[in-house]
Formats: structure tokens, sequence, C-alpha cells
């Protein structure tokens, strides 16, 4: 779609009718933290009381490692509530961690060997049974360091009446659960094709630990600084490259988003094909096992990707189940680092942004995607997580090739639009200024984070731990002195009271056997 076309779009949505269509915006966001300790080494204590139990708080769980929590707000309209909620949960968190503190960055450090690393916990009953018995498979298959890995998911979901509206502009006459499928189809089509800018703009993981290798060789171009940091002085997101959370295993797996049903198909065939690789560890039929099962994926949360169509889940639904009971209801965007710079890893500025550039991803028009056209969206991913702050970079457009400037000015023109309607939409000018002052950083990389990040560090003089753990105690002083904006105190430690109980009555809802309750979690998937 050319600018005039996006343009035209935006200018059938503009009538009365349709004006305030896109109003309503849902988001959520779920935050991970690394617990440490004063000295920075992992936290190797369980998870903390205070907070309840891992498997049925919906708002504090962890992710692989018990030391690895996940922080969860619920769907909100208002980015600024969902950011206070978020604070809010950090600061309950912090008062029941005693000493401990939240890791303020993407990438690990001081941890000695991946043993180290304690895999998440979730009690008794069958299901949180399965939950570890799954992460043992992905230390098994992938090794503890790369779970250790720390981001920020970012879910959202248009309005109906932005649906409804789009599809009489187009004149679809087909059920609006079809019409929202494809629509955001389109939108992750469009997404994985410049998801390269969000890396180049919020990437915040251009440095590392020299103890993340644990003695892997590897071809980056690092530099040295101090005692043990290495970085990438033009890089951007380690985090999304190959020493980061990638599975070359599946590589070849050809998750295709031209439709739902391909999809689906994609996700289902992974999940049901053996692995050579991994068929030597013992899956739950073994009296020890090691792994779920023997399959390319144990489940389909194992299927690791930018971007995902999801739906919320009745209870025992798979995620693909529930897409195709009722199509898709929401976007998770997995590509964003923690940002070092905001105490609550993500901050408004971002979301601002999001808002924008997914709405721009799903007006454009998003030609299918073959398999090549996936694997030149990974390979402008990866030439900017690593050298994306360079002068000159090239990246391949549509199989040519094209000046990273020259397409981020490009998309830019095209964001300033979308940014105009939805100000007008909302009555503000938030939109258009975000917009106007992340324009910049396309010609300057040093406003971007991996720029400021890389700066800093130089700036500090010290080792890209120490000086994470100095943002870690900075925010964690932070916290405590904010008050609660949102939640109380008392109605956190009331939810996580409740999550206790919730749990001891899943425990004792369970009528079979482990082994039984996953003979009849596979059959038929």
């Amino acid at each position: 779609m050319t600018t005039h076309d996006l343009n035209k779009t935006l200018a059938a949505l503009s009538p009365e009718q349709h004006q305030y269509a896109i109003k309503g915006i849902q988001r959520g966001i779920e935050r991970e933290a690394l617990r440490i300790q004063p000295n920075g080494v992992i936290s190797q204590q369980r998870h903390p009381k205070g907070v309840g139990s891992a498997l049925t708080n919906g708002h504090i769980t962890t992710d692989f490692s018990e030391s690895l929590l996940e922080f969860i707000t619920p769907v909100s309209e208002s980015a600024e509530e969902t950011l206070s909620q978020l604070q809010d949960l950090q600061k309950f968190t912090l008062a029941q961690m005693g000493d401990e503190l939240l890791w303020p960055i993407s990438m690990p450090c001081f941890i000695e060997h991946q043993d180290d690393i304690v895999l998440a916990q979730f009690g008794d009953s069958n299901i949180g049974r399965m939950k570890t018995l799954y992460r043992q498979g992905l230390k098994n298959r992938y090794g503890s360091m790369m779970q250790a890995i720390a981001g920020v998911h970012f879910n959202i979901s248009f309005p109906e009446t932005f649906w409804q509206s789009l599809q009489t502009i187009k004149g679809d006459k087909g059920p609006l659960t079809d019409f929202i499928s494809a629509g955001y189809l389109s939108l992750i089509r469009n997404f994985k094709r410049e998801l390269w800018l969000i890396s180049y703009l919020f990437g915040a993981s251009p440095a590392l630990c020299n103890s993340f290798l644990q003695g892997r060789k590897t071809d980056l171009p690092f530099k040295k600084l101090g005692k043990g940091t290495l970085y990438l002085e033009t890089g951007t997101a380690l985090r999304l490259g190959n020493l980061g959370y990638t599975n070359s295993a599946q590589s070849s797996l050809k998750v295709m988003y031209n439709s739902l049903d391909e999809y689906v198909a994609g996700l289902k065939r992974a999940i049901n094909t053996p692995s050579d690789i991994y068929s030597g560890i013992g899956d739950y039929n073994n009296d020890q096992p090691k792994q779920l099962n023997k399959n390319i994926l144990q489940i389909e949360n194992e299927f690791y990707s930018p971007i995902r169509p999801k739906r919320n889940a009745k209870s025992g639904e798979t995620p693909t189940d529930a897409l195709l009971r009722g199509g898709i209801e929401y976007i998770e965007i997995r590509a964003l680092d923690v940002n070092p710079f905001s105490e609550t890893g993500i901050n408004i500025e971002q979301i601002r942004f999001l808002d924008v550039f997914l709405t721009y991803c799903l007006l454009k028009d998003s030609p299918d995607m073959d398999w090549d056209s996936q694997q030149r969206s990974t390979e402008n991913l990866d030439t900017v997580v690593n050298n994306g702050r360079a002068s000159h970079v090239e990246l391949n457009k549509s199989g040519a090739p094209s000046n990273l400037v020259d397409w981020g000015q490009e998309v830019f023109a095209q964001l300033r639009s979308v940014a105009h309607y939805m100000d007008n939409a909302y009555g503000v000018q938030y939109y258009s200024e975000t917009v106007a002052r992340l324009s910049s950083w396309i010609t300057d990389p040093t406003l971007t984070y991996s720029g400021r990040y890389v700066a800093q560090l130089k700036e500090s003089g010290l080792d890209n731990g120490h000086f994470a753990l100095a943002l870690a105690k900075n925010y964690k002083h932070s916290h405590q002195a904010t008050p609660y904006n949102v939640y109380s105190d008392s109605y956190l430690q009331q939810q996580a009271q409740r999550s206790i109980q919730d749990e001891l009555a899943v425990v004792a809802a369970d009528s079979v056997s482990f082994k039984v309750f996953l003979d009849e979690y596979f059959k038929d998937k």
C-alpha cells in the first residue's frame, strides 16, 4: 500500500460515523524480572511467600525459574492505569523480598552455572507438576541461561467498533469474527516485515556479561569493557539475536500467518511431530521424566515468536483450539527488551508508539508472506540486532537493498498520518508528539535505547553487571518511596492469600494420576 492508499483508508475513517471508532484500545502488560541478591547474584530463594501462589495468583507469578518473576496487569483502556498497576505490583513484591532486588535489564549476569537457576515450582497439583516438567524440558533442550533472559510482553486488542467500521469501509459481508482474525493476521505480517524498527528504537540489550556465554564461541564483533563486559558498539538487542531467546531447532518450522487455519496447522504439526534431537530425553512416560514429550514442541508456548495471535482459552483448552473456536481476540508483542531507563520496565512513550505502529500495521495493505519473505524479515532483524546503529546499514526490502534511514523515514511519514488520525479520535496530541520525537532517532542512533545504554555504560566506567546493579538499587528505593496508585497493600495481600486457597482447591480437585492427566491432555492434540 502506498502512502496515498493508507491516507485514503484514514480519510474513510474520518467521517463522524467512524471518527471515534478506534477509541477503546485495550492493553495489558507482562513484565519479567529476575530476583537477585544485593551483590547481583541470582536468587536461590523460593518464590516469596508473601505474594501467594505462583500457580493461581493472576498478577504475580513466575516464568521459567523460581527467580524469574512475572508481573501481569489486567486489561485496561488506560495506558497510564496499566503502568500504575505494574508499578504497584512491583512495589508490593519488593516488600515481600527482603533485601533482594529486581534485575532491571533483559540479559542476566552473575550466574556461574546454569544449575544455579532453580526451576519454577508450581506445587503438587497435576497442572502445577506439568508446568514444572515443561520447564525441565526447556532446560534439557536449550539450557537454562537462555531461559533466564527477561522481556516485556505487550498485549493489545482493538475495539469491536473499529472492526465494524473497517468492515463497512471495505465492503466485507462475512462474519465479523472472520474479518477480525484476518485483520489481526494482516497486522502480524506487517509487524514481522518491519520488526527491525522496534529493535532499532527500543532494543536495550547491546551488552552482556561474559558469564552468559558459558564458554560458547561467537563470531559477533564484541568489544570488551571492564573485567567481564562484552558489548556491540552498534548493536541493539542481543536478546532477539542468535545468543538470545531463540531456538535453532525451530528454524525449520514453517509456521505461516496468511490464514488462521494455516497458522494453527503449522503449530499443531510441530507439537505432533517427533524430534530427532530430543528423542533421547525421557518424557512423562518414563519413571524419571525430563520433558513433557519428545516432539519438536512440547506444547504451543514453546514456539518462540516475536508476535503471537491470542485468544483467552477455556479451562483445559489449548491456545490453538481457543483460536479455532472463537478467532483471534488480541495480539501479544514479545519483541520488547526490559527498558533499563524505566523502573517498571516499559514507559508511556513506548506504549503510545506501539499504539500507532500497530494501528499502522493493521491499516496498511498486507500481502501474504511466503517463507522466503519471512526469512528476509528475520535477516533484517539480525542485521539490526548486531549492527543497527552503524552508518549506512542496508536492509532487504521486498528483495531489494534499502538503506535503514531511508526505510525508517518512509515508515515514519506514514506513522505521522496514523498518529494524526488517532489524536483526532482521542482528542489528544500525544500520539503525534511521540511519533515526531522518535522520528529523530532514525537519523541520530545515539538517541535510541541501545545507543543511550552503551554511552552511559562507558561513561560510568562500570562493568555491565555493576551498572545494572546500581540501577536495581535505585529502582527499589524509587518503588519504596512511591505510594500505591491503583491497588493497595491490603488488597494485594488479600489476593495473595486467596491464591493460596485457590491452589489448595486445584490440588483437591485432582482425581487422576499425573500420568493419566497428561495422557488426557495430549490426547487428540
